[in-house]
């Protein structure tokens, strides 16, 4: 058994975040008493991904995050209300949806006899940690990194050193990422010189970052592994 240590990252490869991002938007909106439309989603959906884009990038930090994006989304639905306000209330609503990915609890029962399973993710701690605790796989969770708490994120390698020394500086081919973000997961893998798993469900067009191993479900990952010497 080559890997000792799996880094999963969280957000659209164990957890479905386009689920919990819908469940709490459309909560939310209903909370503070604007009918849901479906536009709302689509709209934040572009705009959520481009902030995240810029925050990978160093150029927004996530403070500024938190409120910006809904700041692009009301001046782009035309609504006005607090961004701070519905920020807050969106959180709120995010933290308590522990949704996971099709196939992750029987992944993550399956591995975590045989390898120590870490958690790496960009998100913001107080949306995370209840999310991770409220889930099915927690008590599986060896150890979890959060880009706000240790201040660094993916793919910056100062995130990966965080990790190993929380893991007691593995050896480095002993430790896969397994990811669905090539600029983060895979990118940032890449760069620290560890093994990297790509989950790309969507069956996306790879041309530039190519990752050590590619999946299209989180069932495939254990016959991976087993087939690593």
């Amino acid at each position: 058994m080559k890997y000792k240590w799996l880094l999963f990252d969280a957000d659209g490869t164990l957890f479905d975040y386009d689920r919990a991002e819908q469940f709490a938007l459309q909560h939310t909106f209903g909370q503070l008493g604007y009918p849901f439309e479906e536009r709302y989603l689509h709209a934040y959906r572009r705009i959520n991904h481009a902030i995240w884009l810029e925050f990978e990038q160093g150029k927004i930090d996530q403070a500024s995050l938190r409120t910006r994006r809904f700041e692009l989304l009301f001046e782009t639905v035309n609504i006005t209300y607090n961004p701070q306000v519905f920020s807050a209330a969106y959180l709120a609503n995010l933290a308590a949806a522990s949704f996971l990915m099709a196939g992750a609890e029987e992944t993550v029962e399956l591995l975590s006899p045989k390898y120590n399973i870490l958690i790496i993710t960009n998100g913001l701690a107080e949306v995370q940690r209840p999310r991770f605790k409220g889930s099915a796989i927690y008590r599986h969770i060896k150890e979890i990194i959060i880009s706000e708490e240790v201040g660094a994120a993916k793919p910056d390698p100062q995130i990966f050193s965080l990790a190993f020394a929380r893991m007691r500086h593995p050896a480095k081919n002993e430790v896969l990422i397994i990811g669905d973000s090539l600029t983060s997961d895979i990118q940032g893998g890449r760069n620290y010189g560890i093994d990297t798993c790509w989950f790309n469900p969507h069956r996306q067009i790879n041309g530039q970052i190519l990752p050590t191993f590619e999946i299209q479900t989180l069932a495939e990952l254990p016959r991976i592994l087993e087939s690593v010497k």
